[in-house]
């Protein structure tokens, strides 16, 4: 026993020796070394032993395809001896019909006794080779003169031919020794013949060398075709002459058959090699590392612990927002600035998007601040589920989140992560057992095209949140050159509505509207218009959004109601006192819960009926916060103002309004009467919503009216308003008044 426990300890210690792995990372290197050399020996050997066989099929063909010729012209040499006087008309035709049985041959020939070339067929193309004596040389006619003495074939081999071109002839003895009558010829031109005899397949495949007394006579394939290094030769035994073919496989067909096993194979070996070798130094260093261990572990066990405990508290303290669990701003900001030292470092991309949650505080403040806590809890754990080692998603505050995608590849990336928050807000919230729509509108900026620095980018993010706002919610925007300038200029704006407010730099502008079965004028519109002391005069989509952004549209919306009523009281006295004036209410002021208490005080200030006084509010404000908004517009009913009902039938039409709201006007939207003379689907719907309108007891708007078939399919369908271009512009109070005096019609009748 005491001597077992050394020879332990030696076979332990030779197992964590560091050159344990390398041995085994070698064996496994041997053995695929071996395993590839031996399955390319085997795939050689097989593919030699193919090859042999594809060469002695070539050579038995080509030896019965050859014997089928020279049976041939024997046939037609004896013909000849048992009818030696054949017309040589009768010889012809029956040269043709070998000829096309065959067709591989140049030309039959009938050679006399001298060894000159008689009859020949056909003519065309051989006529040179009439009268050729084909005992050209000493060789060739001792050769001649033994087959017509002992009547055996005589083969020619590859010479030159008298018609041209490289060939080979066969003679057949027309009868033998004294009965000689010379020869029956058989020209083949080597192309032909080869072709001929060979297949196709074998032509295709392989490089063929016809060798003749050890010297190439004949090449056929293409010259580069042939791989040498796997050639097979055979022996073609022909009629007194013998042919050594030689088939050098081309590279399509060694690639037909080329396995990349072997490779395979060996690659799997050594890969199998490299993860057990890393396996065990693994295993090595685990062994090593967990006996240090095991000498501390059981003291500082419990001391880790707590000091884990404590660490988790402060680090979720310091990091975490306690309403959300989402990463706070702090500790998002921090985390931006690291990865955005990685994302430099790596030279990769990364992306900032700020989410804004639409129509947040109208409802945290008219449903609650409880609601608006859960309802930001929820989006939370929405968005939260999209965390990961490359996503961290932080609440700012408010109703504003923060997300970072980092290794972003391209911009693709990004936009699929766009595609995932925006699901987040596809099915509607449950809360407080109320089922709510929420949207978002998204930001991004991306580094380092849209900043440098983490600041940089929060803020260029918030520019393009920003614009996506203005183009109408629940979508993104990327951060682009020239939104800072757009965004510096706005920024001016803003102080200077200030100011505006002040120094009573708005107009009020009043647009028309024709009654259309009197032909009169009998209220008009009120449109803000803001006179810049430096910008001249802005439109109100440059500054509305701003106002209502910043809370400033309340204090315009009374200004707005003060000059209508301060207009309405200049007109109280004179020829335009039957006129009514309609101002446009925004839904944050509607929200305010001294709207009714304010436009009560300024028509009591300037004596001015509350009939005198319209309101008009888009669709889409009606149908928010249904409940608040029915009292308040109760509240304005009971006053006296009149109600109307702006944008009609864009994407919001609902009846159930209609219905349970004091609505006074409808106002057709003018997307819907631009085309009301040319497309049927407008004009349908308009006459429905007149119709509908005239059956609830409200009057009809038509808005955008710009052509004079326009306003005679209004008058023709009953309509009883028209608004637009055709009737006047926005004008100023002086030339409203002079355009009403001067009795204005556009369909003044004569």
């Amino acid at each position: 026993m005491p001597a077992s426990k050394p020879a332990t300890r030696q076979i332990v210690a030779a197992l964590l020796s560091p050159a344990f792995p390398a041995l085994i990372l070698l064996a496994f290197l041997g053995i695929a070394i071996a395993l590839k050399l031996g399955a390319d020996n085997q795939h050689n050997h097989q593919l030699q032993a193919t090859l042999a066989a594809e060469a002695q099929a070539l050579a038995r063909d080509l030896e019965r395809r050859f014997d089928n010729h020279v049976q041939a012209l024997t046939r037609m040499a004896n013909r000849l001896v048992v009818t030696p006087d054949t017309p040589e008309d009768a010889w012809r035709a029956d040269a043709r019909n070998y000829l096309a049985d065959f067709g591989s041959y140049q030309a039959i020939e009938w050679i006399d006794g001298d060894y000159l070339i008689r009859w020949l067929e056909p003519v065309n193309g051989n006529g040179q080779a009439a009268g050729f004596n084909v005992a050209f040389s000493s060789s060739r006619r001792q050769a001649l003169a033994r087959a017509a003495a002992t009547g055996d074939l005589d083969t020619s081999g590859v010479i030159e031919l008298a018609q041209g071109g490289t060939g080979l002839v066969i003679y057949a003895p027309v009868g033998a020794g004294d009965a000689n009558r010379g020869f029956i010829a058989g020209v083949f031109k080597m192309a032909d013949l080869a072709s001929s005899l060979m297949t196709e397949r074998a032509r295709n495949v392989f490089r063929i060398d016809i060798h003749e007394n050890g010297r190439l006579a004949y090449r056929l394939g293409p010259e580069a075709a042939g791989q040498d290094a796997y050639r097979q030769q055979v022996t073609v035994n022909l009629p007194n002459i013998e042919w050594r073919v030689t088939l050098a496989p081309s590279t399509a067909w060694l690639a037909s058959r080329h396995s990349n096993l072997p490779w395979i194979a060996f690659s799997v070996l050594l890969v199998v090699g490299i993860l057990v070798s890393l396996s065990t130094l693994l295993i090595q260093l685990v062994l090593k590392r967990h006996q240090d261990l095991l000498k501390t572990r059981s003291e500082l066990d419990q001391e880790i612990r707590q000091r884990q405990l404590i660490q988790q508290d402060l680090a979720r303290l310091e990091s975490t927002d306690t309403l959300t669990g989402l990463a706070n701003r702090r500790f998002f900001m921090e985390d931006l600035s690291h990865a955005l030292s990685l994302a430099d470092r790596h030279q990769r991309q990364l992306a900032l998007i700020m989410i804004d949650l639409d129509r947040f505080q109208m409802l945290n403040d008219s449903l609650g601040h409880q609601f608006g806590d859960e309802l930001l809890i929820k989006v939370s754990e929405r968005l939260n589920a999209l965390s990961d080692e490359r996503v961290l998603v932080a609440y700012s505050g408010g109703d504003e989140f923060m997300v970072c995608q980092q290794h972003v590849d391209a911009i693709d990336d990004v936009i699929h992560l766009l595609g995932q928050l925006q699901k987040c807000f596809a099915e509607p919230f449950s809360i407080q057992r109320q089922i709510h729509g929420i949207t978002a509108t998204m930001g991004i900026a991306v580094y380092p095209q849209s900043g440098l620095d983490a600041d940089e980018l929060l803020r260029n993010a918030d520019i393009a949140l920003y614009r996506a706002k203005e183009s109408g919610r629940n979508t993104y925007q990327f951060y682009t050159e020239g939104m800072q300038d757009r965004e510096v200029r706005r920024l001016e704006l803003d102080k200077d509505l200030n100011l505006a407010l002040e120094q009573d730099q708005f107009l009020l502008h009043l647009q028309p509207k024709l009654d259309l079965d009197t032909l009169k004028m009998d209220s008009v519109e009120a449109l803000i218009r803001w006179q810049h002391p430096t910008r001249g005069l802005v439109p109100p989509f440059e500054f509305i959004p701003l106002a209502e952004e910043s809370g400033r549209i309340t204090d315009i919306g009374r200004w707005v109601v003060m000059a209508a009523c301060r207009q309405l009281a200049a007109w109280s006295q004179g020829p335009l006192a039957h006129l009514r004036i309609a101002v446009n209410l925004s839904g944050r002021e509607l929200d305010d819960e001294h709207l009714i208490d304010n436009i009560q005080q300024a028509l009591a200030e300037h004596n001015v009926p509350a009939n005198r006084l319209e309101v008009e509010l888009t669709e889409e404000i009606f149908i928010q916060n249904i409940e608040r908004n029915r009292n308040q517009l109760v509240r304005l009913h009971e006053l006296g103002v009149h109600l109307a009902i702006d944008d009609f039938g864009v994407g919001y039409s609902s009846l159930a309004y209609l219905r349970d709201f004091p609505v006074d006007l409808l106002k057709i939207d003018r997307s819907f009467i631009t085309n009301v003379t040319d497309r049927h689907d407008d004009a349908v719907i308009t006459r429905a919503v007149i119709n509908l309108a005239h059956n609830l007891g409200v009057k009809v708007v038509a808005e955008g009216v710009e052509t004079e078939q326009q306003l005679q399919f209004l008058r023709q369908h009953r309509c009883d308003y028209a608004q637009g271009y055709l009737i006047s512009r926005p004008v100023s109070a002086e030339q409203l008044e002079k355009l009403l005096l001067d009795d204005y019609s556009p369909l003044r009748q004569d």
